[in-house]
Order: C-alpha cells, then sequence, then structure tokens
C-alpha cells in the first residue's frame, strides 16, 4: 500500500503505508521516545496531530491490553523509519499494524524520519496530510492546506468523557461502552465511609489513565469529571482537592473553565499537568503562547529551581505559559533546560501548583512522581486546617 505525506509548505514523502486506508490531516509534530508508542497513540493530548517518530524502529514489542492510556487510538497517523513486522513481547495481544486498521488510523512507514525531523524543527509545526488513498502529490499538498490551524482550536471538550464517573480499573463505561457494577452515573454519592482517603476530582481535559491509577494507588478516591463541570458542582462533590489532567488543542479558547478554574482557587488544593498548567495559568492572570515546534518525547530535562535537581520528564504539548506574564503572587517553580520555558508554577500563598510536562508517565525513572506525594501532602494540610 502506497502512502504519502505531505506539508503545508509543499515538502512531500513516499512511502509504504500500514494501518488503515485512509486519508487524514493535522498538526505534524515529531515525538523522541525510544518506546512507549501505544501509551503515544492512545493519549488524548495527540488528537489532532501526525506523529512522527525519531526513532527509526517502531512496532517491535507488538501492542497490549495494559498500556493503554484511553478508551481508542487519538492520534490523526503515525510516520516512522521502519515498522517492524514481527511481533515479539510475551505480553503482546497483536501488532501495531493491525491496531492502527481497527482504530481507522493510517500510517507510513519505510521514510526518512530523520529529514522530516529536520524540516520541522528548522520551520515549525505545520499543517500536513497523510493518505494511503490517493498518490496525486498536488492534491495531498492542498488538503494539508485546508487542515485547520492548532491555535484557537478547542480541542478538550471534544475529548472529555460524557459524564462523571468514579475511577475503577476498567473505565470504558465513561464513554459509553458498557458500565460496570462500580459505576457511579451522577458521581454524588456519600464519600463517609471513605473518610480516611481523600476525594479527589479531576477534570478531564483528555486524561491519561495513569494519572488516577497513581492517585488512587496513593490512596485517594478520584471522581472524573468532564472538562465543562461547573464550580459549582465541584462543589457539590465535597472534594478534598482538584486535580487538573492533561489534555489537547489551545488552552485560551477555554475561557469556561478557566473560570471555574478561578472559582475554585482559595477552596481546595489544585494541582494540574500539561493543558491543566496552562489553564491554571491563564486562570492566575498570566498568558499562553503557541511553542514553534512544542515538547514531544520522554526525554525532556526539568530543573526544579528550588532545589536545583533535575528530571528527565515525558512532554508532550505545543503551548507554554509566558514567564513574564504571571502576577507577582505566583512563581516559576520549574523550567525546560532546553529552551527555559516554563515548566511549573505556583501560587505563593494557595495550595495551587502546575508542572508542564507529564509526571505520570515516568519516562524510565520515576523522576516527577513526587509531585503527586505533594498533592496529597497539601491535601492533608488543608483538611488539618479546617
Amino acid at each position: 500500500m502506497e502512502a504519502i505525506l505531505a506539508l503545508e509548505d509543499g515538502r512531500v514523502w513516499r512511502g509504504r503505508g500500514f494501518g488503515a486506508r485512509a486519508e487524514v490531516v493535522g498538526e505534524i509534530v515529531f515525538n523522541t521516545s525510544m518506546t512507549g508508542y501505544q501509551e503515544i497513540i492512545t493519549d488524548p493530548s495527540y488528537v489532532g496531530q501526525i506523529v512522527a517518530m525519531t526513532y527509526p524502529l517502531i512496532g517491535n514489542y507488538g501492542v497490549n491490553l495494559e498500556d493503554v492510556e484511553s478508551r481508542r487510538v487519538f492520534i490523526e497517523g503515525l510516520v516512522v523509519r521502519e515498522l517492524s513486522r514481527t511481533v515479539s513481547n510475551w505480553r503482546a495481544t497483536g501488532s501495531l499494524d493491525k491496531y492502527l486498521r481497527e482504530n481507522n488510523r493510517p500510517g507510513i512507514s519505510e521514510v526518512n524520519t530523520r529529514s522530516i525531523v529536520r524540516h520541522i524543527r528548522d520551520r515549525g509545526a505545520m499543517r500536513a496530510c497523510l493518505s494511503t488513498e490517493r498518490t496525486d502529490e498536488n492534491a495531498v499538498i492542498e488538503r494539508a492546506r485546508r487542515a485547520p490551524e492548532m491555535v484557537g482550536r478547542d480541542l478538550a471538550l471534544a475529548v472529555t468523557c460524557r459524564k462523571a464517573y468514579v475511577w475503577a480499573d476498567d473505565q470504558s463505561h465513561a464513554y459509553g461502552s458498557p458500565q460496570p457494577s462500580c459505576q457511579n452515573e451522577d458521581a454524588t454519592a456519600d464519600v463517609a465511609a471513605a473518610e480516611s482517603r481523600f476525594h479527589v476530582v479531576a477534570f478531564d481535559f483528555g486524561m491519561k489513565h495513569n494519572s488516577p491509577r497513581l492517585l488512587a494507588a496513593l490512596g485517594c478516591r478520584v471522581t472524573v469529571v468532564p472538562a465543562s463541570t461547573s464550580a459549582e458542582a465541584v462543589r457539590g462533590l465535597k472534594p478534598d482537592g482538584v486535580w487538573l489532567s492533561n489534555g489537547p488543542g489551545d488552552p485560551e479558547p477555554l475561557s469556561d473553565v478557566v473560570a471555574n478554574i478561578r472559582k475554585l482557587m482559595g477552596y481546595y488544593p489544585i494541582f494540574g499537568i500539561c493543558l491543566g498548567h496552562q489553564l491554571l495559568g491563564l486562570a492566575l492572570g498570566g498568558r499562553t503562547y503557541k511553542l514553534p515546534i512544542g515538547h514531544h518525547g520522554g526525554n525532556h530535562p526539568v530543573k526544579d529551581m528550588a532545589t536545583g535537581r533535575i528530571e528527565i520528564t515525558a512532554q508532550n504539548h505545543g503551548f507554554a505559559v509566558e514567564a513574564d506574564s504571571l502576577p507577582a503572587d505566583c512563581e516559576v517553580t520549574h523550567i525546560n533546560l532546553n529552551d527555559y520555558t516554563v515548566e511549573g508554577l505556583r501560587h505563593r500563598s494557595l495550595p495551587v501548583f502546575s508542572v508542564q510536562y507529564h509526571p505520570e508517565a515516568a519516562p524510565g525513572p520515576h523522576d516527577a512522581t513526587y509531585l503527586f506525594d505533594r498533592f496529597v501532602a497539601s491535601m492533608r494540610r488543608n483538611r488539618r486546617a479546617g
């Protein structure tokens, strides 16, 4: 199956198609992770994006049931140098090729991903079209040019859960498939039976499963709510803390979400990651902007400004908080050592903090999991203070 990848500036690569026979458009980005392709393609933060993997061999350990991060594949398309046709892993339940085909997502292989990455790095992320249906280069280029821009796109409301639910091992019920017995449809069950545990209300802007999984492992009862949930509804759930998830798209169109976050500050400890970090920055009075190529990968060095400690982090974002826009009562806590962009912030007097990266992703080491402990500690202090 022949495939074409075309960018809006007219650059074209031809290769071998895999996955579904389809034609998709999106922002082309590159990811520097060596492993974890299944977590990447099922991360809702990648909706609207075509992902080029920099590691040359992808698919060798197949896919399995444990490593999915959401209900389905969310990337628009996948670009790899070489797709392994042989699957070798004891956990594997199938191949990457078949998995993409079942999820109606196309891929292209046998292309020079190094040249693609260098082109994006020099020119910036841009719109692209990946087609395994057509071979007319001009038509595919034109399709890329008609794709929507990422700036101004509200994608979080498109990927969020439809209704609130209490976190359990199988979360597929929240998106329309059969509901297990643990489902709490209106998410207003009395939490008195779990007094010794902290009740966290988690906003789903495109949440990956591992974040509520880690909160639950620390003894938290997690109620996941849709992105549009009002501050009043959150208060009605009587949480000990509020968690703001990762997600796709531009944070600025989410003005109602920002207003709700602002209403919750001062009442509960708040911890945000990725898009949640950007939304918190806006709620605190800051501004956000589009990065030239974004941060996508599992090896981004981040410095904790308080301790001087360097964390190796997993990241996936195309927007960032502008440091100079933050008010005096906010502090930048982490910076990216590649481009010195803001990677973390906190309010100086309120129990409110966030990081731009994915502390739940653990790209090899578990450098950033202390942040979940910090969140639990802030809820404990807040409960003691009454």
